[in-house]
């Protein structure tokens, strides 16, 4: 079903299409974090360590997946915002050829360079067999969360959120299930995990496809949509290509941070990768927010109503900030607490580790409401290019931190860094968001007056 998000009140519509998003979300950190509860208790703290040590170049690959497949979408919300359905299915078409090219080029050297990868991260010796087997499957898997991502992007431009959560529904179920078989029945190990995880992207993605082909006649490629040229693929290049590389450059920090905690023996890795399971769910609602306010601003801006694009920033703004102190105290009070999900209550190290990473988290998350929600309506308005700069600014301070402050105060470091790239990120897009409103804004009044 599409929406215009054109008219009516920006917060109802904002929240509305945020709400499958946030419980697509929820669903997919629910069997990322099956896939832990099942490899921490059934194959040890060990097995645990051994995934979790690979998050951040998993955030790293799959983060510059996902960020262009996103920022494919920004000039297809654009367009139907426009009601202008022909070069939609252009941008649909081209965006196809592009998602294809990058996953070739993706997996191939990321499955080659797997080793190379994990020496860089220095993963301890006791879980490095581990760490390879589980990262080199979901680097095989690439094409699949291309896959999926690129076709909820395309149905996010045209204002469904609803369907890609309905597949994820499904998906989350056969990874559960197949979590189960691989690794409780057929003794799979860290292996069994990795499969089921892409195997449940597959379905997702596959079935995404074939109901956008039954239903969705708008998006459907006519002949005359399949003639490439250089305009289309160039303005997916600018929308894509920086969002891609804004995850991707967070994720450098990321990597230097977990590598400079991977240094600090096997609990620190335990309890870090348990404290980031717990911090990735309570980001959901950030993450489904800001997608909203960039299909919101996306849409307006192609419609030419500056004055709703202001309206949606300003209302996005005060959500996310809300959400951000509600979530830090909750954190702050009973982090140690969830994290015993991944964790075996015995193990009080670990526990004490999470805990103590998760309390300094809640005390800044309302930051990410102001970092989020800047940085996707300045990509929902077309300026990709310059959020490059928000993740370059969170990748230097969690560099810094790790090599100059992790030798010195060890863990404590590590539970601040996040938290100091946060507010570096969000003292650069904040005032920058605010000169792209007002640059939009100016584009158009121009286009009113041709």
């Amino acid at each position: 079903m599409t929406t215009t998000m054109t008219q009516g009140s920006p917060a109802k519509l904002m929240l509305r299409f945020a709400v499958p998003l946030l419980l697509g979300n929820l669903f997919q950190q629910f069997y990322n974090m099956v896939d832990a509860m099942i490899v921490g208790r059934a194959l040890g703290a060990g097995a645990l360590a051994g995934v979790g040590s690979t998050s951040s170049v998993q955030f790293l690959v799959l983060g510059f997946c996902i960020g262009v497949c996103s920022g494919f979408g920004i000039p297809m919300a654009q367009r139907f915002g426009a009601d202008d359905l022909h070069d939609l299915r252009r941008y649909v078409y081209h965006s196809a050829v592009m998602t294809v090219a990058t996953g070739i080029v993706v997996t191939g050297l990321t499955t080659l360079l797997t080793h190379q990868i994990l020496h860089i991260l220095k993963i301890p010796q006791d879980i490095y067999s581990d760490a390879y087997t589980y990262l080199f499957i979901i680097f095989a898997g690439i094409p699949f969360t291309l896959l999926y991502n690129l076709l909820s992007s395309i149905l996010r431009s045209i204002g469904d959120s609803r369907t890609p959560f309905i597949f994820l529904i499904i998906s989350s179920i056969i990874n559960i299930v197949l979590d189960l078989a691989f690794i409780l029945l057929f003794n799979m190990g860290v292996a069994g995990a990795a499969i089921a995880t892409i195997a449940a992207q597959a379905v997702s993605g596959i079935a995404c496809l074939i109901l956008i082909i039954k239903k969705y006649d708008i998006l459907r490629i006519r002949k005359e949509d399949r003639t490439l040229d250089r305009k289309h693929f160039s303005k997916l290049i600018v929308m894509g290509v920086p969002m891609g590389l804004q995850f991707s450059i967070t994720a450098i920090g990321s990597m230097v941070m977990q590598s400079a905690n991977n240094s600090l023996g096997s609990i620190y890795v335990s309890g870090f990768t348990a404290g980031m399971k717990i911090k990735q769910l309570a980001m959901c609602p950030f993450d489904a927010l800001a997608n909203a306010v960039a299909t919101f601003v996306g849409q307006n801006y192609g419609a030419g109503k500056a004055d709703r694009i202001r309206q949606g920033l300003k209302e996005g703004i005060i959500i996310g900030v809300l959400y951000g102190v509600l979530i830090g105290i909750v954190l702050i009070l009973f982090g140690r607490d969830m994290s015993m999900l991944f964790v075996s209550s015995s193990e009080t190290e670990v526990l004490d580790t999470a805990g103590l990473y998760l309390r300094r988290l809640g005390m800044f998350y309302w930051a990410l409401g102001v970092l989020n929600v800047t940085r996707m309506t300045t990509q929902g308005l077309g300026y990709s290019g310059r959020t490059i700069f928000s993740g370059a600014s969170e990748m230097v301070a969690r560099i810094v931190v790790s090599v100059l402050f992790v030798p010195v105060f060890k863990y404590d470091a590590i539970t601040f860094a996040d938290q100091v790239a946060w507010i570096a990120g969000a003292l650069y897009i904040a005032p920058m968001c605010l000169h792209c409103v007002k640059l939009a804004s100016g584009n158009i009044e121009a286009r009113k007056q041709q």
